[in-house]
């Protein structure tokens, strides 16, 4: 049998750029040993899901892991929340959070608070607070993100984001979208306004507007959830799984199914990350470990930027990272695909399919010469998210026979 390692590019699929001269980011990087593992493996285009859907990175993760979304899927923000090292319980309802900024008029002037790096955890503890004997808990993560966990009794994840999703928009107020989560919606919205308040007079936000940058003086809430139940990984593949992510949201997918986060140093769910870094620290795991996850975030940062360049410029230094897994064929397959296509012209999720790749020796190869979304329309596989972890178990020779 042969260790498996899953590179997930998040948010790898593109559109054609005028930038690049109506190419794909990945058409236009410099990509030798994508190529390299495309001519000597077999390819593929793959359907986050199914044809035509518009993925999230949660319900995407789950599916390429073996979990059927549909089934056990009940919002990102426990996942978020679970991956920032907080404790989720039975009837806890969690969010996904962005510390963004307002106007005066309640209208976002920027979802990310200008990707703030600093002061956010001082933030995120001005705000664990109790409201009607309901207990908010903050905790700040990458760059803007953080997420809420609400603790107490009758609490419902039906409930709607405040976030408004798309700048120049007002913040939205939170309603129920069933009966049973008026309760909730009337809390978070009462939270709302005393994080407003508690916000606007930080120190952090004073420190921010006198140094000319954005105030983080919103908190945004979308996805809210319940902590769902995932049957263990090792239980439903027979083997042991870790992963390296920089994203608290993939982690905590990762913890829930008891796929072990393995720290290392340098290694950002941001453009900055360790890149070389973050492949190396996976190949040292797969030597304890028969299954490894890597998420690279940055391709799925520079395309809701907006910003062709600089995807095609983290793909091109993902690509000398993933030049260390060349010598790993004889004992590993190596699955490289993205969750989700973003292309930078729609600055979001499309529900275009991917381009991925299945590196290993011995195994049948095709006559695809580029990893590229449009090279992978002459490949040998179509797929869906919910059959890469099947391919990858028959590929290293771990799958059970079906019928006699």
């Amino acid at each position: 049998m042969k260790k498996i390692m899953l590179i997930i590019m998040d948010g790898l699929g593109d559109r054609p750029n005028p930038e690049l001269g109506n190419m794909t980011a990945l058409q236009a990087a410099f990509r030798p040993n994508l190529n390299f593992m495309a001519r000597n493996g077999i390819n593929g285009l793959m359907h986050p899901i199914s044809p035509g859907i518009r993925a999230g990175s949660d319900t995407s993760h789950l599916s390429l892991l073996g979990y059927d979304p549909k089934e056990v899927y009940t919002g990102r923000g426990p996942f978020e929340a679970m991956g920032l090292g907080m404790e989720v319980k039975a009837g806890d309802i969690a969010f996904r959070a962005n510390f963004a900024t307002r106007d005066d008029s309640m209208r976002i002037v920027d979802r990310r608070a200008g990707r703030l790096t600093s002061g956010t955890a001082d933030l995120a503890r001005s705000l664990n607070i109790e409201i009607n004997g309901v207990e908010f808990r903050v905790k700040e993560g990458v760059e803007h993100r953080a997420a809420l966990v609400m603790h107490g009794s009758g609490l419902s994840p039906n409930v709607t984001d405040s976030d408004p999703h798309d700048p120049g928009k007002k913040v939205s107020s939170v309603s129920a979208t069933k009966p049973d989560g008026d309760l909730t919606a009337s809390l978070i919205n009462k939270f709302l306004v005393e994080s407003r308040k508690i916000l606007d007079e930080s120190d952090v936000n004073h420190d921010r507007i006198r140094e000319g940058l954005l105030p983080a003086n919103e908190l945004l809430l979308r996805g809210a959830g319940i902590a769902p139940s995932l049957e263990s990984f090792t239980e439903k593949f027979k083997m042991n799984g870790a992963c390296v992510v920089g994203i608290p949201m993939i982690s905590g997918i990762c913890r829930l199914a008891g796929i072990k986060p393995i720290s290392i140093p340098g290694v950002t769910g941001r453009v900055d990350t360790d890149y070389r870094g973050k492949i190396r620290g996976a190949i040292e795991a797969l030597k304890e470990y028969d299954y490894v996850l890597v998420n690279i975030k940055a391709t799925d940062i520079a395309g809701h930027d907006g910003d062709p360049m600089l995807k095609r410029e983290v793909i091109e230094k993902a690509d000398d990272a993933l030049g260390q897994l060349i010598p790993l064929s004889d004992n590993a397959v190596i699955c490289i695909t993205g969750d989700h296509s973003t292309p930078c012209s729609m600055k979001d999720h499309s529900g275009d399919p991917v381009p991925i790749v299945f590196y290993s020796e011995g195994i049948i190869r095709d006559r695809v010469e580029r990893f590229d979304e449009i090279s992978a329309q002459d490949s040998a596989l179509r797929l869906m998210s919910g059959d890469v972890m099947q391919y990858l178990m028959q590929l290293s020779e771990r799958s059970e026979k079906y019928g006699a």
